[in-house]
């Protein structure tokens, strides 16, 4: 049967970023749920069959609380709303609402844009220990030094160390030009650009100086214990047996520690075990310690990323 109904939008702002740039996001709504949507004034007609039209009533209802809450719709933000509708779970987006992880020095608020990841800070905020474990794109670096610098700012910790082992894709530093940290820097990349977009390039360096923030290779990890501190291990696939061992034996008194990794990207070679898959075999028993497994839809990249992920993962399981 036939239906229409009408929303308030009392902002222009609001309707405009529930349209998007050329009505793309309206475009999106009527080929997902079969409905055509339209403004007038400050009311968005909506027209279709009943299901589509109490759908889309519902995602309009609650991006609109989203929006109101400081939330930035963007394509991506609209096709999981969507998504998380379509399987009768409105409510659910509005939990990704609450609970900013942090702010950056640009002022943008960090928030989990899936339920997995805000499954993944939930066990951060809950766990002393936590391996997050998934594909590519699914946020569980930036989330997990996010979650770092919060816990530093708040002084639940008094320092944090980042880390991820440093021979990957095949390649020994001892070949490579340049000095030890020319050598290295190219590896720890990804966690310097997760500092200085939360941090800002001068307080990351501020902190580094006065060596509370480190972003080392694993083999730096050899020999300490550290005690009031949030320990995040990057690329954990990557690890031996013994360096995963190694690593989590490192954390002290007041200490938090992260482990991150996708076991489909393992560089290590083909007779040796990953310290990760390892871990979680010999530890999955230990009930203090959290694993939260991301999927595909979690993935925060670009579309294809999600198809081109997919598509691997029928093939390998297959």
């Amino acid at each position: 049967m036939e239906k229409t109904r009408y929303i308030t939008v009392e902002n222009l702002d609001t309707l405009y970023m529930l349209f998007g740039n050329l009505d793309e996001h309206a475009k999106l709504i009527e080929e997902r749920f079969h409905v055509k949507m339209t403004s007038r004034d400050s009311q968005i007609v909506i027209s279709g069959l009943d299901s589509g039209v109490a759908m889309t009533e519902d995602l309009l209802s609650v991006l609109i609380r989203r929006i109101a809450s400081g939330d930035v719709i963007d394509k991506q933000a609209l096709q999981y709303a969507m998504s998380l509708v379509k399987d009768y779970k409105s409510e659910a987006v509005l939990d990704l609402a609450d609970g900013a992880v942090c702010m950056t020095s640009k002022g943008r608020l960090i928030k989990a844009k899936t339920l997995g990841q805000s499954e993944y800070v939930k066990a951060m905020e809950t766990h002393e220990v936590v391996f997050g474990v998934g594909p590519a794109g699914t946020g569980k670096t930036f989330l997990a030094v996010a979650m770092a610098i919060r816990a530093f700012k708040n002084k639940e910790v008094e320092r944090i160390v980042i880390t991820r082992p440093a021979i990957e894709a095949g390649e020994s530093l001892g070949f490579l030009p340049g000095d030890l940290q020319q050598k290295i820097d190219p590896y720890l990349r990804p966690l310097y650009d997760a500092l200085y977009e939360i941090l800002g390039m001068e307080s990351y360096l501020k902190f580094k100086e006065r060596g509370l923030i480190e972003v080392v290779p694993l083999a730096y990890m050899r020999g300490r214990t550290l005690d009031n501190a949030f320990i995040i291990l990057d690329e954990a696939q990557n690890t031996t047996k013994a360096q995963m061992k190694m690593f989590l034996t490192r954390f002290g008194f007041g200490s938090r520690v992260v482990v991150n990794g996708d076991m489909t990207q393992v560089d290590l070679a083909s007779n040796k075990e990953s310290g990760l898959v390892h871990a979680l075999k010999v530890l999955k028993n230990v009930k203090e310690i959290s694993l939260h497994e991301f999927s595909g839809k979690d993935v925060v990249r670009h579309d294809l990323v999600k198809k081109i992920i997919s598509a691997y993962d029928v093939v390998e399981n297959s």
